[in-house]
């Protein structure tokens, strides 16, 4: 999936600003640094997880990279900056993408795109529209463009 994603995304992200709403292990944002990203914010809620990010920045080098231990939602309550390529990939069964989607578009750059990890295919999305897609196991992957002016 990750190389499906970088491949839409094309393979260096020079110039881009990227968002890892749900960092995990932040292979998305470890990922798009390694791809000449100028900067990657990785947000992660998981005090464990969060101190796993910051000892592989360290290992990594990953100077360009901000790691954040707070909510996704309280981080965009927060956040002024503008984004051309936010990951989500949250926890499935939670009805994170349905909190999430709708509360985007002040945080994406003109031109932005929003990856998405879901447990199903994404439909009908108000304000967004998924114009590309893809499956591997039982996790749908889309990139989607705000169908709004920004």
């Amino acid at each position: 999936m990750r190389q499906t994603l970088f491949n839409w995304l094309g393979q260096e992200l020079y110039g881009k600003t990227c968002l890892d709403l749900f960092a995990g292990s932040g292979a998305l944002g470890f990922e798009a640094l390694s791809r000449s990203a100028d900067s990657v914010v990785m947000v992660e809620q998981n005090p464990v997880a969060h101190r796993a990010l910051l000892e592989n920045a360290v290992r990594l080098n990953a100077t360009r990279g901000q790691i954040m231990c707070i909510d996704a939602l309280r981080f965009l309550s927060l956040n002024v900056q503008r984004f051309d390529v936010i990951f989500l990939d949250p926890p499935f069964g939670q009805g994170w993408l349905e909190k999430l989607l709708p509360l985007l578009e002040p945080h994406l750059a003109v031109e932005g795109v929003v990856y998405a990890e879901a447990e199903h295919a994404l439909a009908y999305l108000p304000g967004w529209q998924v114009f590309r897609h893809g499956k591997a196991g039982s996790v749908h992957y889309h990139l989607l463009k705000c169908s709004h002016e920004v």
